[in-house]
């Protein structure tokens, strides 16, 4: 509908340069006027002539029915002033025919902003912690972060997509501790990730009742960072260990990284950054720790250095931010993490900006609400955690199960089973907006029924198989206007709208939410309007090209969610 909307705010600008010549309108500023109206029987569009009456100094009812005369278009079937409203009534045919010729001729394209020739977008997502399960809790970043490559790269970007792995820290001095009192290398070696992660368990356990350990973790860390032999020879091995178990989760989502180059990769890189503090005297020492000040913008000191001169989180993702923009020259470096380190990055952002870096500006944090199981918090360290590689198998073994049922012989396509299963999971976790705090419970989650992903993978088989009994492309007849016809078409023609939102925002769900509005649209349409049985030539040929149409547009859309495409179910 964005070219419906440019539309008439063109033809209302002409209408106001020549009713009201004095007046200082852009088609910029109308276009964002133009309104949605929430009953069809209004029309198709809507200009609220109350925002231009201070511009104007008229009444809205004077203005619109002013308008209302001057506007003419083949566009439009009608144009009428409503009290303070000048409505817009599509011309369906007109406006149907070029919106399939638009769909036929760019295809997998169409709907791109192309906002992004010849720019860089570095996202950093996904960086699960080396030698943790990767959790449900993980589905977030690293679904809502692909989701926005894909979105980027659709727009015309140039992507790097950066796997900023959790391979340094106490976290690895705990678990060599852990495993020289209580692992060996014969069952970590049987049991890989599962032994790491019991032995992770257990220290948090024992820690309890002896304080020491805690200390001995961090000497432990601090000879990591020296590069003691044993404990690099260590750390590795549980990276590699680690590395092979999240491959396996990314296969089945179908998601590759451009970098995996984690903490560790930055230690090297953090002392100059370091020195750069101190050289504009942002470094202060507060309780023997090196702090930069931040309580002149409301927020508490942002840590560099520990008390023993070890780094933190905020010294490394400034050299890593560093790193990046001498490295990428990006137009903007994408944050995917949840909410809860907001704090965090506002303030390794200001302390970039105070730094005197230019880039700082362009540093852009996407956060995202919490996920609780049953309304228990995860936590890795007791242990309370649904790992995605079981819910995973699970959604896929009832997908397999419905299958056989459906067959009649106990067979099953175990391709298809994956995509539907892991659709499933991704797709319930992407219709929500992002911000919202997610109580996740595993039957909602594999719930096959309504508005779910298994009923959008259906809707686009539907297409397929519709269009794999006919040799035509069709061609888009204007004489086609049944009620369901003109409904598919406007929620089409939505289709730029909402890669535009989803973008500016930084929200996948906007294409998820099309997704089930396209779903729904094109499944009245196929109830109610024969298709391939349609007897006259004509309309069969024109609602051939829709299908045509749904089967590219919710195609792409799918994709750019994470999730396959399946010509069969």
């Amino acid at each position: 509908m964005l070219t419906l909307k440019l539309s008439a705010a063109r033809l209302v600008d002409e209408a106001v340069k020549q009713a009201y010549p004095s007046a200082s309108l852009t088609v910029a500023e109308l276009l964002d006027m133009i309104e949605y109206p929430p009953d069809d029987s209004m029309g198709d569009l809507a200009l609220p002539c109350f925002k231009l009456a201070k511009a104007l100094r008229m009444a809205p009812p004077k203005i619109a029915a002013t308008l209302a005369e001057l506007c003419q278009s083949d566009d439009f079937s009608s144009i009428e002033a409503v009290g303070g409203y000048l409505n817009f009534k599509m011309n369906a045919g007109a406006f149907g025919t070029r919106l399939c010729q638009t769909i036929s001729r760019e295809g997998d394209m169409y709907g791109s902003p192309r906002c992004g020739e010849g720019k860089m977008v570095v996202l950093d997502y996904s960086s699960p912690n080396v030698a943790k399960p990767f959790h449900v809790g993980h589905l977030g970043t690293t679904v809502i972060g692909h989701s926005l490559k894909l979105l980027h790269e659709f727009a015309g970007y140039r992507t790097m997509g950066i796997n900023h792995l959790g391979d340094w820290g106490t976290q690895f001095g705990k678990l060599i501790v852990a495993y020289r009192l209580w692992g060996s290398k014969e069952a970590v070696e049987q049991r890989e990730i599962d032994e790491l992660v019991a032995l992770y368990v257990r220290f948090h356990q024992e820690a309890e009742n002896d304080p020491t350990l805690e200390e001995k973790a961090r000497a432990e860390f601090k000879k990591l960072e020296q590069n003691d032999p044993e404990n690099i020879a260590l750390w590795k091995w549980f990276i590699e260990i680690s590395l092979r178990e999240y491959n396996k989760t990314y296969r089945q989502l179908g998601i590759t990284f451009d970098s995996y180059n984690g903490e560790s990769f930055y230690t090297d890189k953090m002392p100059r950054e370091i020195e750069r503090l101190r050289e504009k005297n942002l470094l202060k020492i507060d309780d023997g720790a090196s702090v930069v000040d931040l309580s002149e913008w409301n927020m508490p000191v942002c840590l560099i250095l520990k008390r023993d001169g070890s780094t933190l989180y905020p010294t490394r993702d400034i050299a890593a931010a560093a790193y990046r923009a001498e490295n990428y020259q990006f137009e903007k470096c994408v944050y995917v993490t949840s909410a809860g380190q907001s704090l965090h990055f506002a303030q390794w952002f200001k302390v970039v900006e105070l730094m005197g870096y230019d880039w700082y500006d362009k540093l852009v944090h996407v956060p995202y609400g919490t996920v609780s199981i049953n309304g228990a918090k995860l936590a890795t360290r007791t242990g309370n955690v649904i790992l995605l590689k079981d819910l995973f198998a699970c959604a896929v073994d009832k997908v397999r199960e419905i299958s056989r049922e459906k067959n009649g012989d106990g067979s099953a396509n175990e391709e298809i089973a994956e995509a539907v299963g892991v659709g499933a999971v991704v797709f319930y976790y992407l219709s929500n907006n992002r911000m919202r705090d997610i109580n996740f419970v595993l039957e909602d989650a594999l719930s096959f029924d309504g508005n779910t992903g298994p009923y959008a993978q259906y809707t686009y088989a539907r297409t397929c198989s519709i269009l794999s009994h006919t040799d035509s492309k069709g061609t888009f007849s204007a004489a086609s206007q049944t009620p369901e016809e003109v409904a598919l078409l406007k929620v089409l023609a939505m289709f730029p709208e909402r890669v535009k939102a989803a973008l500016d925002e930084y929200e996948p769900s906007y294409v998820t939410r099309y997704i089930l509005d396209l779903c729904a649209a094109f499944n009245r349409f196929y109830h109610e309007c024969h298709i391939l049985s349609c007897e006259d030539e004509t309309t069969r040929e024109s609602r051939i090209a829709l299908t045509a149409c749904v089967n590219t547009v919710l195609g792409r859309a799918l994709e750019l969610i994470c999730m396959k495409k399946t010509e069969k179910i």
